[in-house]
């Protein structure tokens, strides 16, 4: 199922109006296929689910955490430190027309939030979007590698002598983390990796 009959089968849920939702998929295509998008693209949101279906039977409320997948990186800008709070406010803004309920909106914006800074929550379908979002950082060196890349180009913008320490802080903060990954499903798969992969990266900046 690729992303846009994901999305559709989901929406179809709570709403018949193919027109509305369309245009909601048309939005989301747009702003994921924005110039200087190289890592959070639609790519990025086919691997998150890639990861999420191999523990789908685990995940409460699959309907909602795919919503907070669809929506989590909608706005995506380098020079700003409020892209979660602002695809926060636009998921819960896009769902509502869709009839979704307060309770779901407000699970689905506190999931989106929670992305900021990967705590671990009290609940455990946030957790296996957390993990999901963060399951390239334990992949093999070469795709992390090339992850990095992407994230370089994202920040183009900003010369290597602001962006290293930067990118030094934000990967020294998930090796303060007690776990990296917050569900025994992703740990056992990507912990070991992920601490390695981000000591390589330490390394070379």
């Amino acid at each position: 199922m690729n992303l846009r009959e994901r999305f559709t089968k989901g929406c179809l849920q709570f709403a018949d109006n193919h027109q509305l939702i369309e245009d909601l998929w048309a939005e989301l295509e747009k702003k994921y296929t924005e110039k200087g998008r190289h890592y959070h693209n639609l790519a990025h949101l086919e691997s998150m689910f890639a990861e999420l279906d191999t523990v789908k039977d685990k995940i409460a409320d699959f309907s909602t955490v795919s919503f907070s997948v669809f929506y989590h990186d909608a706005v995506y800008d380098a020079t700003s430190k409020k892209n979660e709070e602002k695809s926060a406010e636009m998921a819960v803004l896009r769902l509502d027309k869709l009839g979704l309920s307060p309770n779901v909106l407000q699970k689905v914006s506190d999931q989106i939030l929670s992305t900021k800074a990967h705590h671990e929550s009290v609940d455990r379908d946030t957790d296996y979007l957390l993990d999901a979002d963060l399951s390239v950082l334990g992949k093999s060196f070469e795709t992390y590698m090339e992850y990095t890349k992407k994230i370089r180009k994202e920040y183009s913008i900003y010369p290597d002598f602001m962006y290293k320490p930067g990118r030094k802080k934000v990967l020294q903060h998930f090796l303060e983390l007690k776990s990296i990954f917050k569900t025994n499903e992703f740990r056992d798969r990507y912990e070991v990796t992920a601490r390695e992969n981000i000591r390589g990266e330490i390394e070379s900046l």
